[in-house]
Order: C-alpha cells, then sequence, then structure tokens
C-alpha cells in the first residue's frame, strides 16, 4: 500500500510514457522484457530470460486515469488491479464488464496474458472488454491502437505477453453497478443435468453471471445471478468477512440443503473465492478453514502470490512443478462432457472451476480465435494436487505424460491453454494451438524480432523456473 503511495501520480502519466520510450529507444539494439520482479507475478512460475534481457522499467504505471461515464469506459495503466478497480468504480455505481477474481491480478496481465470472470458468457474474455491501448513499440514509438485505428496491432496484442510492445495503458467497457449480486445455487447430482443446466444458464444472456463447481464427475452447484438494489434483509451474505466460510466450502453445502438463493454485496461476490485462492489454501494451510483459526486469524489470509513464491525453496518449487496442476483449459461447450471425461481419466482433481466464456470471432485474427464458429466456450479451472500424485496414494503422477495428454486433447478440440501456467508443448505444438499469422506479420511490421522474444520463448517450460 505504501509502495503504492509513493509511485502513484495519474497527473504524471504523459512523462512517465516519454521515460518508457526514451528506456525503449536507449536499448533499440537489445532483447527487452519488463522490469518486474518475477515473484511479483501471480503466475507460479519465473521467467529465467529476466536474468539475461535489458528491463523495461513500469513500475510507476499504477493509476487510474479517468472515467467517462457518457462513453461509458475507464482508462487505466498496466498496473492497476482488479482489487483497485472494483475500490474505485463500484462506490461510483459502475463497474468492469468483466472483472476477474483475484485482488492482485493486473490490467497488463490480463490483457497480455488472459482473464476471465463469471460476466465472460455475455461480454467475453477480459481482452474483448478493452476499447484501446496505449503502447510503445520498439525503437520508442508511442502509438495508440483500437479496432478502428491500427487494429491489427489492437488485435494482436492480447496473449502476446510483451512480446510485441510494452503496454502503457488500456481503456476499458464499464457497465452500470447494483449494491448486490442476487446468487441462485442449484446443486446436480448426475452429469446430464448438471451439464444441460450449465449450457442452458450460459445462453441466457438474463443471467449477470454464471459459474459451476464441480465436485465430482457427476456432482456440481450451479451458480446464476444478477445484479440488484434490492435484497431481503435475511438472506444477505457478507461473505467477504474474514472468519466466515471459504466461498468453495459455502457452497459445497447446498448439497444438502438443496436450491437457494442469496444476496452478496457486489464487491464481495467479485473476490468471493480471494481469501481461500479458489481452494488453494486448503494445501497451504491444512487447517485454515476451521472455525477458531478463521476467527483469530483468518484476517491474515490468503498470504500475497509474491510472498509464496519468493520464500519458496528449490526442493519445495521442484515438488510443485511434479505434484501440483495449476490449469485453466478454454473448451468449446459443445466438448465440456468429454473434456471433463479427460479430466477425470488422467488428472481426477476435484473441485474445478467451470466458467462460461465467449470468444469472438474478429475482424483480424489474434492468437486465439473460435474453432468452427462457435463462440462459446468454457473455462476449464483445475488447481491442486491430483489424487495419485499423494503420498498417501502412492504419489504415482506422472506430470509430463499427464500434461502432454490433455494439451493434446485441448489442441485437437480447438481449445486454448491459460499461458500463465506452465505448458509442455513443443514449438510446432504451441503453433498448431495459437493462430500465429497476424501475430508474426504485426512483430515483423514493427521490428520486434530483434528486441522482443516470442511468446513461446516466454511461456515454454525452457523458459520458466
Amino acid at each position: 500500500m505504501y509502495i503504492f503511495y509513493m509511485k502513484s501520480s495519474p497527473k504524471r502519466h504523459a512523462q512517465k510514457v516519454e521515460a518508457v520510450a526514451e528506456q525503449v529507444r536507449k536499448n533499440a539494439n537489445n532483447k527487452m522484457c519488463t522490469a518486474r520482479a518475477g515473484y511479483e507475478s501471480t503466475s507460479l512460475f519465473v521467467g529465467k530470460y529476466k536474468k539475461t534481457m535489458q528491463k523495461i522499467d513500469l513500475s510507476a504505471f499504477v493509476d487510474i486515469l479517468n472515467i467517462d461515464t457518457k462513453k461509458k469506459t475507464v482508462t487505466v495503466e498496466p498496473l492497476v488491479t482488479c482489487g483497485q478497480l472494483s475500490s474505485f468504480l463500484l462506490p461510483l455505481g459502475w463497474t468492469p464488464a468483466v472483472l476477474p477474481e483475484l485482488d492482485d491480478l493486473t490490467v497488463g496481465g490480463l490483457i497480455m496474458g488472459f482473464g476471465v470472470e463469471t460476466s465472460s458468457h455475455k461480454f467475453g474474455l477480459f481482452q474483448h472488454i478493452c476499447v484501446s491501448y496505449k503502447v510503445v513499440l520498439p525503437g520508442g514509438k508511442v502509438v495508440t491502437c483500437s479496432a478502428e485505428e491500427n487494429a491489427d496491432l489492437f488485435y494482436s496484442i492480447p496473449w502476446s505477453y510483451g512480446t510485441i510492445g510494452f503496454l502503457l495503458s488500456a481503456e476499458l467497457r464499464i457497465v452500470p453497478a447494483k449494491k448486490y449480486a442476487k446468487i441462485t445455487y442449484q446443486p446436480y447430482q448426475t452429469t446430464e443435468l448438471m451439464l444441460d443446466a450449465f449450457a442452458k444458464a450460459s445462453n441466457d444472456e438474463t443471467n449477470d453471471f454464471v459459474e459451476m463447481l464441480a465436485y465430482g464427475p457427476d456432482r456440481g452447484v450451479l451458480m446464476t445471478g444478477v445484479m440488484t438494489d434490492d435484497a431481503e434483509f435475511w438472506k444477505i451474505h457478507r461473505i467477504g468477512k474474514f472468519w466466515g466460510p471459504w466461498f468453495y466450502k459455502h457452497v459445497e453445502g447446498f448439497f444438502k440443503t438443496g436450491e437457494s438463493v442469496e444476496y452478496i454485496p457486489l464487491r464481495d461476490y467479485y473476490h468471493r473465492h480471494t481469501r481461500s485462492l479458489f481452494w488453494e489454501m486448503e494445501d497451504i494451510i491444512p487447517f485454515g478453514h476451521n472455525i477458531i483459526f478463521r476467527i483469530l486469524l483468518g484476517w491474515l489470509v490468503p498470504p500475497k502470490i509474491a510472498f509464496l513464491k519468493l520464500t519458496q525453496t528449490q526442493e519445495l518449487q521442484e515438488i510443485h512443478e511434479k505434484k501440483h496442476v495449476i490449469e485453466d483449459y478454454l473448451v468449446p461447450m459443445s466438448t465440456l462432457a468429454k473434456t471433463l471425461e479427460m479430466q477425470d481419466k488422467e488428472i481426477g482433481f476435484y473441485p474445478l472451476w467451470l466458467c462460461p466464456c465467449k470468444i469472438y470471432k474478429t475482424p483480424h485474427r489474434g492468437l486465439v480465435n473460435p474453432a468452427n464458429d462457435e463462440e462459446m466456450y468454457v473455462d476449464v479451472g483445475i488447481y491442486g494436487i491430483p489424487p495419485s500424485a499423494r503420498a498417501e496414494n502412492g504419489g504415482s503422477f506422472d506430470y509430463v505424460e499427464c500434461h502432454n495428454k490433455a494439451e493434446k486433447f485441448v489442441r485437437e478440440i480447438g481449445g486454448f491453454q491459460a499461458l500463465y501456467a506452465q505448458t509442455y508443448q513443443n514449438r510446432e505444438q504451441f503453433s498448431e494451438m495459437f493462430d500465429h499469422e497476424l501475430y508474426q506479420k504485426v512483430r515483423e511490421k514493427y521490428g520486434c524480432d530483434k528486441v522482443l522474444p516470442l511468446v513461446y520463448d516466454k511461456v515454454s517450460r525452457e523458459a520458466r523456473s
């Protein structure tokens, strides 16, 4: 917080932009990357390339620059976080059309990487709510791009991991916000009913929010929500309180109580999985959900991911890589049943996060495009230690074979792997999953090859430690 206030200076945005452009000009003959330390990102891996490239300092780009309620946009710098956005916009009666879950996710990471949330069935991925970007290109030229201006650049930036230019600001679409999310919980205990209800809810745009937590191959709780200013007082659930139950544990309880409705303050809803890092806290602090711990020490949870990375030993890192699965697979809705069968067979981890999301056809094909004109996809979030990797079950999990099979499956069905996770694909397989045609043309047009690495060389297994 103190570091934020020391660096915050929205009125100096133009000066900050020129300072970055000058850094880029001075390094016109060197490979470059951002100076942001590897431990500061929310990815659990650290890029090795940081050790050999010239670092461009963007640490001052932490400010919300402007809100335009007539145009319904907010302009922000790349290190603005989801927590900042919700804290700033909600009291003004606005919210980003898509606001991903964890507080510390940055706008730059959500654009250059990817971002999804329970409103994505209506608005698409985070990149799809972006109206324009300001970037500094190789050579130090500062350019604004949008669907109407420098469109090839605009559509090639998402998922590019800073391999075309350095993001300086982004203009995001906002929508009116209300006080509460009215959430309906519907438990299902057969696969067919569960998936049919999920597909139907995902295609119903009267729902502001849609997600499902799958607790087994045939057990899931569907959650649909709408924003509202009116709430039944006795049904208000302030899930953001540190002493309260972790959200996924709370949701699991509806298998016993049956269908139910709650009113959750909107900011609490947006960050409902933050305290338990979905369900990762169960392995980090096994007793963390105990009511006594939550009352006495729940205010300490969750630890910052940066802290976990800084304090992780090499041995723990190797155990994490070989035992832990952290993946988001974006798969066409029509293949969801097959995807869940694959997950159950090859990984077998539960619970799963299922979040519907549109991937739109665009005038210029970027790295990620819908397969066979099917725009509705599902993010299948797998975060944890598979049963076969646990010592009590023999610890026989083959992590390389598992990832290879899963990635092959996702490629074959026209899906995508979120690149914050570790990819085991080789260069040819990676190019098969992600459309590189526009990306390569834009890199050539703006002279990126000499000074910026390829995206594969930033996200591959060999590029990260």
